[in-house]
């Protein structure tokens, strides 16, 4: 009697296992089935490229996070400013937006990005962001390639054509035409302009921030804001110890800017030119000859050929005397300072040395002046 109710229990035994077995499996291929949906339920869809395992893993985790990607850091957060450098990865972008109070928890919004496939999206720029804003939100908003605001940059020695030519690519809505037209009749309430004036000259040369919708009236004010909030009252003493106001120094800056290859020698040049000027003699600088001729086939003609220099312009200082009418182009503070504050010496004469690194040749006389030509 007892040989055949072992056997009974060693069949229960065995079929009781059988059983544990088929659900533990059905709960695993459930979950490998339903775990995805639940993500993309939660979160939305996965990234297509990512494959069957890793779409399981990351399906999990953000389900495991949950509320760390569905909730804002702070429903009361104000907008901040977020950069992406060149080369960030999503792991250093995640702790940093959570370090910088963007988002709840860094891990939590790296496996979305995987998860997503938004860590192959991110791109370096600027962006701007709040604490307000959900995780799922705040990745949206990197996975914007135009960000709200643009850099625009304006280099030492540009004439205003240089800088309405570059336009086209800085990402603003502003037409070249449209900033001519502003830059030749500026906004007033601008101390140093005199009536009637264009702006050229008064662009100083810097990385303007401005959002992405500014207009041309925008553009030229924040760089007309930006020359005044660099014109303290020490670059004003030392321009009027020059004898020179502000329009005239900024004319003066502008050669200078064009004719110092190098800033270090800004003062000195600065200092010839204003030798020249205290004693009658004409300027005669090519800047200013380029600056008559325009584009030819670029802008800044070098090397002139002597019958550019008899062109009948009032900017030719080889034919007129003084300081042509206006500015020539965009001079750096530098050179503002050259001329505020030159180097005291006793050149009237300077030319380009023979070894092309664009240092210059100084000389009180002609005949020492010819005696640096190149042989």
């Amino acid at each position: 009697m007892t040989r055949p109710t072992r056997r009974r229990r060693s069949g229960q035994g065995l079929s009781c296992g059988l059983l544990i077995f088929f659900v533990i499996a059905f709960l695993l291929v459930a979950a490998v089935l339903v775990t995805p949906l639940l993500a993309e339920r939660m979160v939305g869809p996965s990234a297509p490229t990512l494959g069957f395992a890793k779409r399981l893993q990351y399906s999990a985790l953000v389900l495991w996070y949950d509320g760390l990607l569905t909730r804002p850091a702070d429903p009361y957060g104000l907008d901040g400013t977020f950069r992406i450098g060149p080369g960030e990865g999503a792991s250093e972008v995640a702790y940093r937006l959570e370090q910088e109070g963007f988002v709840p928890d860094g891990a939590a919004f790296r496996a979305y990005l995987i998860y997503s496939g938004i860590e192959t999206r991110l791109q370096a720029g600027e962006f701007t962001l709040s604490p307000a804003l959900t995780p799922l939100q705040v990745a949206t908003r990197l996975q914007d390639a135009t960000p709200t605001q643009v850099r625009f940059v304006v280099l030492p020695g540009w004439r205003m054509e240089e800088i309405a030519a570059s336009l086209p690519t800085s990402g603003l809505s502003i037409t070249p035409a449209q900033f001519l037209a502003t830059a030749k009749s500026p906004p007033g309430g601008f101390d140093f302009l005199p009536a009637g004036a264009s702006a050229e000259g008064f662009f100083l040369p810097d990385t303007y921030v401005l959002p992405r919708g500014a207009n041309a009236e925008d553009l030229v004010r924040a760089m007309l804001n930006n020359f005044a909030l660099s014109l303290r009252s020490d670059l004003r003493s030392g321009f009027a110890r020059q004898g020179l106001d502000v329009y005239e120094a900024v004319i003066l800056a502008s050669i200078v800017q064009r004719e110092a290859v190098v800033a270090d020698e800004q003062p000195m040049i600065a200092s010839v030119f204003l030798n020249r000027l205290k004693v009658g003699m004409r300027l005669q600088t090519d800047p200013t000859v380029q600056y008559a001729i325009g584009y030819d086939p670029l802008w800044w003609k070098s090397p002139l050929a002597l019958a550019d220099l008899e062109v009948d312009s009032p900017y030719n200082t080889y034919k007129v005397d003084g300081l042509p009418p206006a500015p020539i182009a965009s001079p750096s503070l530098g050179a503002l300072q050259a001329v505020a504050f030159p180097a005291q010496t006793p050149y009237y004469y300077f030319r380009a040395r023979c070894d092309g690194s664009g240092l210059h040749l100084f000389a009180e006389t002609f005949d020492g002046h010819l005696q640096n030509a190149c042989p």
